[in-house]
């Protein structure tokens, strides 16, 4: 499982830079590159009422092998020149339907006292092959690097070759062990999955734990999507550095989430995750911080303490979801609620960064913007659980 999701993940990275690359070559319009993101995150709304429950109805192990088929067919489609935003939906759509399966299942393997730290197992194999990931697609781009040539091109070279990080994705996928299905009947009745789908929503916003661990996780994964353009946009302004040196900084976001999630791992139990929300503010204040760095290596660390503070926070709140959602409903069906909150946070937020890209605002102005709004957002946040906590709120 590790293995698979390992490769998958190390295969998206490359490829979004891979994507970026063959949009350049294109001298495609600016507003594009943020887009790839938009057009990767639409699969997970349409398909949101879905996704958990086919991940519910059918093995996990097989979902994670289809899915992982599909990122491996828009790969493809890249090759044959198909427009990168339209291929990058359908690796997308592939992403959408693999990852309330991948998450999934762990409620199912391991007692709720474990879920914080598999969870950081999940997030540090993400993490690394976020890392590895950046670097493998920015040196595949690297005109200076020499390596057998697959395609007419750097970019379309990369992608002949991160199409191999996909097929070693999808025969580790084969080799998961067949595990049960949750809920064989999830499937059975389509006409009422929406229904199915909003009552799930209404029953994790109801809860006070859950819908604290959506609220979190929606904001930070919608920053996230939106911090891997800022980073490329400001190295390559203010920094200086080409897009192969400049996708490289977004490893200092991974290694930091790595530290992060492996220390929330270490020292926050399951009934102590709340007390983590400050990091969130903590993480605004640094995004500020982006506005006064003049020099690669203070970027380096700067960059890296963000994503410690996001792996800190963002983990223990994954392991309440699952746990939250364990208890409520089938975990197949919560990832899926988390999963289009999460999606449409990311493409609101990637859809005001591409409208600023759009209108040219400089790029000091979006940084100090995004840090304060990850600030205010967080400190809204933490001010409901203070009074959801004085009304005396207890578990349903």
């Amino acid at each position: 499982m590790i293995a698979a999701h390992f490769f998958s993940a190390l295969a998206d990275n490359a490829l979004l830079i891979a994507a970026i690359g063959l949009l350049l070559e294109r001298h495609a319009t600016a507003w594009t590159i943020p887009a790839l993101r938009v057009f990767f995150y639409a699969p997970y709304v349409v398909l949101a009422a879905f996704a958990g429950a086919a991940a519910d109805a059918l093995p996990k192990g097989r979902v994670i092998l289809a899915t992982n088929l599909f990122k491996l067919a828009g790969c493809g489609l890249l090759l044959v020149q198909v427009h990168p935003l339209l291929a990058y939906a359908l690796v997308g759509f592939g992403a959408a339907a693999y990852s309330p399966a991948k998450y999934g299942i762990l409620p199912e393997l391991l007692p709720s006292a474990e879920l914080v730290a598999a969870n950081a197992w999940m997030e540090i194999s993400t993490v690394i092959a976020i890392i590895l990931g950046v670097a493998l697609g920015s040196l595949l781009l690297d005109p200076g690097v020499h390596m057998a040539q697959w395609g007419n091109t750097p970019a379309l070279n990369a992608t002949w070759l991160l199409g191999l990080v996909y097929v070693a994705a999808v025969l580790c996928a084969a080799l998961i062990p067949s595990t049960p299905a949750s809920n064989a009947s999830a499937m059975r009745h389509p006409q009422r999955l929406l229904g199915d789908f909003k009552q799930a929503t209404t029953t994790l916003w109801r809860d006070q734990d859950s819908q604290i661990s959506l609220a979190v996780t929606s904001l930070f994964w919608a920053a996230a999507a939106v911090l891997q353009f800022l980073v490329l946009r400001w190295a390559e302004s203010v920094l200086q550095l080409a897009l192969s040196q400049a996708a490289l900084l977004q490893a200092a976001v991974a290694v930091g989430m790595v530290v992060g999630a492996a220390g929330a791992a270490r020292w926050v139990p399951l009934r102590s995750v709340l007390r983590v929300l400050p990091l969130g503010l903590l993480m605004g204040t640094l995004l500020l911080l982006m506005l006064l760095v003049t020099q690669v290596w203070t970027a380096v660390l700067l960059l890296t303490a963000i994503g410690a503070m996001a792996g800190s926070l963002l983990v223990p709140m994954n392991a309440l979801l699952q746990q939250r959602g364990q208890l409520l409903m089938h975990p197949g069906q919560s990832i899926a609620v988390q999963n289009f909150h999460e999606t449409l946070a990311s493409l609101g937020l990637l859809a005001v960064y591409g409208l600023l890209v759009h209108a040219k605002v400089p790029i000091g102005h979006c940084i100090a913007g995004f840090g304060v709004f990850v600030a205010m957002a967080v400190g809204l946040i933490m001010r409901q659980q203070r009074r959801s906590r004085a009304v005396g709120y207890s578990h349903p």
